[in-house]
């Protein structure tokens, strides 16, 4: 008698809202456990990488580099102030500015991108103006690996390479690939973040993001999008018979 109510004409539209808000509750907690599981997935990859002793790119480059992000790092080489670029929209705290990425070339020919860190806005909208920032060209950086982007993860703009064939010097992300399409040597599929130190405060001043290895609220989540549909499904039967009361 129930089950006849719950599909007939008189009810059968209420019936299907009830039925769509279930499945799309279950389909909510479906994605909070695949962000879960993603969670997890990244984290067990930064604390893997960070335990191994710190790698040597002037000793050993492995053809694995693009699995290596958040690994510990080291290399020395050349800086090529000539061939640097800038990355848009970072920021020193609540200060807007850009932070500098710059090659530093190796013996071997090839290069790596080095992530400066931040510089001020202020008269620094062009290359030559990124030229009182250069240091000692010979240097030895220490950091972490990290793996480019062409856009960000959420929202934010793509960037292409000038249709004319010009370089692009301002990017919205760090796109190691398109930056290797405008370089004059090989680039390495990585960039490097310097190490930070807190007393530094003179530009280009050196970043690195702070990493949260929790699991974060996406199982909380994902129980309480099953909770809803439960009390959907269970709900609408016994809402159901308080009408026939």
């Amino acid at each position: 008698m129930l089950l006849r109510k719950i599909f007939s004409r008189k009810w059968l539209i209420t019936t299907a809202l009830v039925l769509l808000g279930a499945a799309l509750c279950i389909r909510l907690g479906i994605w909070q456990l695949d962000r879960l599981k993603q969670r997890r997935i990244f984290n067990a990859q930064v604390t893997t990488m960070r335990a191994l002793p710190p790698l040597d790119l002037n000793a050993d480059q492995p053809q694995v580099l693009t699995s290596m992000e958040w690994r510990r790092v080291t290399v020395s080489g050349t800086y090529d102030f000539a061939n640097q670029i800038a990355l848009r929209n970072q920021y020193n705290g609540n200060q807007y500015g850009f932070h500098l990425v710059t090659p530093l070339r190796l013996s071997d020919g090839r290069a790596v991108l080095v992530d400066r860190g931040w510089i001020p806005p202020d008269e620094n909208s062009t290359p030559a103006d990124w030229r009182k920032y250069d240091e000692p060209a010979q240097a030895t950086v220490t950091g972490q690996i990290r793996l480019g982007r062409s856009r960000p993860d959420f929202g934010g703009v793509a960037d292409a390479l000038p249709l004319n064939g010009e370089k692009l010097m301002m990017w919205n992300n760090p796109n190691v690939e398109g930056i290797s399409g405008q370089s004059p040597y090989p680039l390495l599929p990585i960039y490097i973040q310097p190490n930070v130190d807190p007393s530094d405060t003179v530009p280009p001043i050196p970043f690195q993001p702070t990493v949260d290895l929790t699991e974060g609220p996406h199982m909380g989540y994902a129980l309480q999008w099953f909770t809803f549909s439960l009390i959907l499904l269970a709900g609408y039967p016994f809402y159901l018979r308080k009408q026939e009361m």
